[in-house]
This record gives C-alpha cells, structure tokens and sequence, in this order.
C-alpha cells in the first residue's frame, strides 16, 4: 500500500516533466528488448526480461511469448532522472511509454500508437539498416509529425555498420540525422559509446545487467573522428537557429547548453532527427538514449494546443493542452480485459478527469460514465482517483466509446482527428465446431472486433457463412486462437480467401423501375442512375442531382442506400464494388404508392444493371515484398516470383545479404515461407505488406467469376 501511494504521489508531475513515446520498428529490431531494458534502468522491473526465455513485461500474450512476436501494443509508465546535465532540469520525469508490433498484419495498434504519442523512438537493425516496416512505420509517423530520435541498436552484431545506417536513414527515410554518439568498438569488441556534444565515453564492462558504467575520457584513437563528427554536428544544429548561426560563422563555439536547446527545438520542429547507437541485448547504450528522450522529445506543453471542430457548427476549435482548460480527450484503443471488462484506452489532452465522473462522447452525440480510472503496466492495473492532461489512462465503464471517439466535457464538445486504418486484404470463413460454441462465438466476433479496426465480420446472405476479414494470415491465425484461448470457441476455419474489389471502366447510365400491385396499396418507386469511375482508393460516393420535384427529397437517401447494399455484394463476382461515383439524376414517384423500400430496391436494380453496362473488372490486392537472401539463391528466388506474376522493382545488397524488392499479387502468395525456406535451405526471409490494388489479368478474372458464380 505505501509503494502505491508512492507511485500516487509520484504521479503529480508537471506537464513539462511528462514524455509520451512510442517505440516503432520493423520486426526483430530490438523494439520489445529497447523497452525491456528501459523499465529495468528506471527501476520499473527488478529484472531484466527475455523474449527467448518468455519473460518480458510488455509481450505479456501468451501468443506473443510463444512466438516472441509483438501483437499488441503495450502502455506503461516509468520514471527517469537524466545521467548527463543538459538544457532540461535534472530532475526525475514520467516517461509513458507504448511499445508497438513490428509485423505488418497488425499496422492497426502502431497507427493509432502514433496517433496519441508525442514523440517516438524509430530503432535500426545495425546490420540490416532501413527495412522495409522500418520505411511503413517511419511514414505512418510524418503523418501525425511525431518528432522522433533514432536508436542504431545491435552494434554487437557481426557486419554492424552504425554509419552505413545512418546514410540509410539519410536516402531512405528523407530525414535530416544528426549524428550524437560514435560507437566505440564495433561487433564483438563493442563496449560503449561517445556523446559527441558532451564529449564523454561511456564504457559498459563487468556488470552483466548494463546497470554500471564508467563515464571517461575520450579513447586517444577516437579522438580525431569525434572532433571532425562534433564540428559537423554543431554546423547541423546551428543552421536551424539564427543567433548559433551567427556565432558559428563568426568562428565562436557555442556552449553545450546552447546547442543542446537549439536541438531540442529543431527535433520538436521535426527539421533534425537525432541518432544514437547501442546494444540493447548486451545492455549498453540505453541509459543515454533515455536521457535524449527527457532531453530532445516534446512534452505535452511543446504541444500547446490541440485543434478540432465542434459537433453542431463544424468551426475549429482549440484546446490549451493543460489542466486548466475543458476536458478533451482521444479513445484510440479498445481492450477486453477478463478480470475488468471492457477497457478503453485514453490519451487526455486538456483537463482532468476524475473517477466515477461523466464524459460526453462527440463522435457519437452519447453520455458515458466513467466506472473507474486506471494506471497500465501491461496488463497489470494500479486504480486511480484522477487523470491529467498528457496522460494516457485505461476507463472502465464506457459502453459504447469505439477507437477514435472523442471525449470531452459536454457544455465545451469538440471532434478530435480520428484514426484512419488500412483496409483488410484477406477473408476466411469460420464456423463454430458445436452448438454450445455458435452462442459464444457471435460475442467473442464482437469483443475482438472492437478492439481491433483491421478486423471485420460480416455474413454471407447466400451461404450463411460468417466471414472475417484482417491484414494477413498471421492476423486471422491469432484472432481466431485468442476466440479459442480468452473466449473458449472452438471454430473452423476455410482456407485463407483474397479479398479481391470489384469497379468499372466508363461512364454508364441505367433506369431502376420497381412497380408492385398487391391488392391494397401498391408500391412504386422509379429512377435514373449515372455511374463514374474514381481513382484507385477513392471508395463510393453518391450524389443527387435532382432539381425540382421529380423525386420527393425523403427518397433521394433510400435510393443511395439501396445503390450502396448492391456495391457491397459485388455485380459480377460477388465482391464489394469501390472507387465509384453514382448519380441520380432523373425518375418519377406516384403520389400514393411510392415508399423508401421502392426507391431503395429501385437504386438496387439500376446500380446493377448500369454496372454492367460500365466495363466492369476485377481488382486484387497487390504486396509490397521485400526478400533478404544470400546472393546463391537469388536467380532462383526472382525465377519463382516471375511465375507468381510479380514485378521486380529492383535488388541491392545491404552488408553480407542481398536484398529483392517486388510487387506481387496477395493471391499468388499462400505458404510463401514454407516455398522460400525450401528453397533456400532455410537461410532466406521475407517481409510483405499490402500496396494498392490492380486490375486482375482477364484470363484469371474469368476463372474466379465462373468460380464465384458457381458457389452461388
């Protein structure tokens, strides 16, 4: 009890001493490990977890210790008080950390991660450089300007190449690196680092947690580069700030602290991205780096305000991101939790909240009451009396808040920016295994489908089937065995299905007629529909332009709603029908027999005959692949992916390794690392992501429409 009070009384931190950062990679980075070592030196853990033992605090999953796999992000929060004296108190600050999965197939918890942060730390592969998520996650971050540092990590590994990597950053990501630390020793002689604005080596022997460390001298060999990479680093800092600029040109040297502060505003700014290097395996090189985090990441006050628009009048609106202002806060993940229930996960950014109080959520015009406030370690809970601005807390209570709601205070409403998710790109249909299974399985569909935006549910009107939809295999075979583990449903699966899209080619007009007589009142609804193709992404839009009383205003929606239920069922295969624009432009009504259910069925049926008449195709999804192979294996691998219709955009070599890039169809690709491990003896990987989608080749589109047409 007297620890938790400790941690209540720590909690009271002023809002310049708080860092909201999310930890983002491409898989096997180090991510989890970076993390692992930073709640060990801040005192958060007694000891240091292990992703190959199964002992790590943030994948606490029993498939993510299994698989030694991130797949949902954690939240936790831990206290730090900077080594090095810098331009920053050195005083203790909360670090509220959200470690992120590096797999593709669950972009959705990195995307709205980035969306609640205010700053990151990207970690590198020494060896591997820039890869191919490392690219996805760093340009899912400019998306929401989440300034952010770069930790070089594993410069233990052999082929380590800390400034080949920062080149990568340099050509691959566009960003501006600054280098601030050299490494001292590379590969097995690693033993620490230089801070080259400090000048100081920090060197980790002996102690096998990484706990202690000498801070000296400069090694004599280093002491050369180190001058030649400092005085390129202070050139760097000084073009973003006119009074360092000044000086610099005047041949003066500006201090430590002014650089320091200089820094931190250019980082804020996202006009520099400082690089630091280490080992968080070997545990050497993390202190420092959370040193940068207190040193050069924004803290909720460098965000001074937070716009959005009110509810009613749609005019933008704007929050002081302190405690002061009126309650606004961001829901931007959702978890079901079995010993607390449903739990949704809050980033406050004006106000306070309080336990037991009411919020007003805007998205949805809806009351909620806030059963209880919670503190997250994981998955362990520390219960909580109120929450500030700039933190991240857990609710209890809210039933009907989904991820990207916006929380306020109800006399003072305004709508957040949402979070905009990736589409699925494969289906499976799944049934339950008894009887007793069918009752649980419709609630445990619903749980996880609201906790996860990628992963839809829908039925099959034809064959009854429920058909779920997520970014990958991987995605679908964890949902389904979380149903089987945290809901105990026992279900079947099919086989993994694409989700192909259906669209049109040219402009085409058709006439929906619906004319019903049953004796009593008839139904009548009539129009006339134009059809248009948009451009790749731009999903269905309906527009009327009815002038004058040929249809009564109250069937104008119907007809789009009717128009839009045909899309979703496809016209020619069965797949949903995007990137199209409807109009309607023409009909007639009758003054008795026309209702809302004749328009809709009359937007149905002219939807689906213009469709036809539009040159209607076939789309699939296309990947992203990136393969990393040694160079013997190459032509057989590129031979391979010509026969799976992919298009090489290009090789490279990236230290021992070569490195394919491709673009190929997702339904060319079932069991490809069964297919690559065969081939090249176990000694090749692969990462794929999805890209956009393209016109299916006609041979292939016919077999899938008779294929489709057949099932029906």
């Amino acid at each position: 009890m007297a620890e938790q009070s400790a941690t209540a009384k720590k909690r009271h931190v002023p809002l310049d001493k708080i860092r909201n950062i999310g930890i983002i990679a491409h898989i096997d980075a180090g991510k989890t490990t970076t993390t692992e070592r930073i709640l060990f030196y801040t005192g958060k853990t007694y000891k240091l977890g292990d992703i190959d033992e199964g002992t790590t605090q943030m994948d606490w999953m029993a498939q993510e210790r299994e698989r030694g796999i991130t797949i949902v992000s954690a939240a936790t929060t831990a206290f730090w008080t900077p080594v090095v004296r810098g331009a920053v108190p050195q005083e203790e600050h909360r670090i509220n950390i959200i470690d992120t999965p590096g797999h593709v197939d669950f972009t959705a918890e990195v995307e709205r991660s980035l969306r609640v942060l205010d700053g990151g730390i990207t970690v590198l592969d020494a060896e591997e450089g820039v890869q191919s998520q490392s690219e996805t996650v760093w340009h899912q971050a400019d998306k929401y300007n989440v300034p952010r540092l770069c930790f070089v990590n594993k410069m233990d590994k052999l082929g380590a190449d800390f400034l080949a990597t920062v080149q990568d950053i340099r050509d691959r990501l566009g960003a501006n690196p600054a280098i601030m630390t050299l490494p001292i020793g590379v590969e097995s002689s690693f033993k620490g680092i230089v801070l080259l604005l400090d000048q100081k080596a920090f060197i980790w022997k002996g102690d096998e947690t990484g706990a202690k460390y000498d801070i000296t001298d400069i090694p004599e060999d280093m002491i050369d580069q180190v001058k030649e990479y400092r005085a390129k680093l202070i050139e760097q800092i000084s073009e973003h700030d006119d009074t360092l600029l000044n000086k610099f040109l005047n041949g003066e040297e500006p201090t430590v602290n002014e650089l320091k502060i200089a820094l931190r505003k250019a980082t804020i700014a996202y006009k520099i991205v400082p690089v630091f290097c280490g080992s968080s395996l070997r545990n050497k090189g993390v202190q420092p780096l959370l040193d940068a985090v207190v040193e050069y990441l924004p803290s909720p006050v460098d965000l001074h305000e937070v716009k959005g628009i009110h509810p009613q009048t749609k005019a933008e609106e704007i929050r002081a991101c302190n405690n002061e202002a009126p309650f606004c806060g961001l829901a931007f993940k959702i978890q079901s939790d079995p010993h607390v229930g449903r739990l949704t996960y809050v980033r406050i950014y004006s106000g306070t909240l309080k336990s037991g109080s009411y919020v007003y959520n805007s998205t949805k015009d809806k009351k909620e009451r806030v059963g209880r406030l919670l503190l997250m370690h994981a998955n362990d809970r520390e219960e909580i009396p109120e929450a500030f601005s700039g933190e991240i807390v857990a609710l209890v209570g809210l039933k009907d808040t989904t991820t990207g709601n916006t929380l306020t205070d109800d006399s003072h409403p305004i709508i957040l920016e949402g979070i905009t998710f990736t589409e699925p790109v494969i289906s499976l249909a799944i049934e339950p295994k008894t009887k007793a299974d069918q009752e649980k399985m419709g609630f445990a569909l619903k749980r996880l489908g609201e906790e996860d935006p990628t992963f839809t549910i829908k039925s099959d009107p034809e064959t009854g089937q429920i058909i779920i939809s997520g970014m990958g295999e991987l995605h679908l075979e964890i949902l389904v065995d979380r149903m089987k583990r945290e809901f105990h449903v026992s279900a079947n699966t099919g086989r993994p299905q694409v989700a192909y899209k259906e669209t049109i080619k040219k402009v085409a007009e058709a006439e929906g007629k619906y004319i019903r007589q049953s004796g009593g009142r008839g139904q009548y609804g009539h129009c006339f529909l134009r059809i248009e193709p948009k451009s790749r992404g731009e999903g269905f839009e309906f527009i009327s332009e009815i002038t004058g009383g040929d249809i009564p205003r109250e069937f104008i929606p119907p007809i789009g709603k009717g128009a839009k239920e045909a899309a979703e069922n496809g016209v020619i295969a069965g797949f949903p029908v995007v990137d199209i624009l409807v109009a309607v432009y023409d009909g007639s009504f009758h003054d008795v027999d026309s209702s809302e259910i004749a328009f809709k069925i009359a937007g149905s049926m002219a939807f689906q005959s213009a469709v036809r008449q539009a040159d209607p195709i076939l789309l699939e999804p296309i990947m992203k692949l990136e393969v990393s192979s040694p160079e013997e294996f190459m032509g057989e691998i590129i031979g391979d992916l010509s026969k799976k219709r992919a298009h090489i955009l290009g090789t490279g070599k990236r230290g021992r390794v070569l490195i394919i890039n491709a673009a190929v169809p997702l339904a060319e690709m079932p069991q490809y690392a069964t297919i690559l491990r065969s081939m090249t003896q176990g000694r090749a990987s692969f990462y794929m992501e999805p890209s956009h989608y393209e016109e299916v080749p006609n041979n292939i589109a016919q077999k899938i429409i008779a294929k489709s047409v057949k099932n029906q």
